[in-house]
């Protein structure tokens, strides 16, 4: 059964490879390509057919992972207005600014540029040891306050909210589709009670 958020990802994804074509994925969240990446994610190899049709590039702050830009969030290394479109998927909770990020991510892109995003609200303490550690969580209002500078902005939950409390308990976070559809009878797949946000942002 597609979800909202996946139909939501899904949709605002193609646009982005459709119709940009200088393509930065901050940290590499697609995970299309372990070659530039730790690991791959088999629900995004759909996206493969595009990549050899953009000028797609992954950004890291280190090397680690061999993406091909090393830089920071906080100063992206691009001039202003020069890039197509960012993607920028469960990078922002664990970067001591986030609205600096958020404020780079709107400078380096072009007028017309798009950005997706994605921000955990209710969901487990994730750090990765000697790479990253995890500071932020999100609401919905805060994600207003993130996007206020872009033109049009596109909200959409992840997880309705019976969902999002089995998804807090990582031993039964694999386990939670089946209550999608309780979520759905129940009314509560729109519930602001969410795992997190898929934003798309127009500046």
């Amino acid at each position: 059964m597609d979800c909202p958020w996946d139909k939501f990802a899904r949709e605002k994804l193609t646009k982005i490879f459709k119709e940009k074509y200088k393509i930065i994925d901050i940290g590499g969240g697609l995970r299309v390509d372990n070659s530039r990446n730790n690991r791959l994610s088999p629900d995004n190899l759909w996206l493969a057919d595009y990549l050899a049709k953009v000028d797609y590039k992954v950004l890291d702050k280190v090397a680690d992972f061999h993406p091909d830009i090393i830089g920071d969030v906080h100063q992206l290394p691009f001039a202003d207005n020069s890039v197509d479109a960012i993607i920028c998927i469960a990078v922002l909770e664990h970067v001591e600014n986030p609205i600096q990020a958020m404020s780079e991510i709107h400078r380096v892109l072009k007028s017309g540029g798009y950005a997706y995003i994605y921000v955990p609200f209710l969901y487990y303490y994730h750090p990765l040891t000697g790479y990253y550690q995890d500071f932020y969580r999100f609401t919905y209002d805060g994600v207003r306050h993130l996007t206020r500078n872009f033109q049009q902005v596109e909200i959409q939950n992840v997880r309705g909210a019976l969902a999002t409390v089995f998804n807090l308990l990582p031993f039964l976070s694999k386990r939670t589709a089946f209550l999608n559809r309780f979520d759905k009878l129940l009314g509560k797949q729109a519930s602001r009670q969410t795992s997190g946000y898929d934003i798309f942002c127009v500046k």
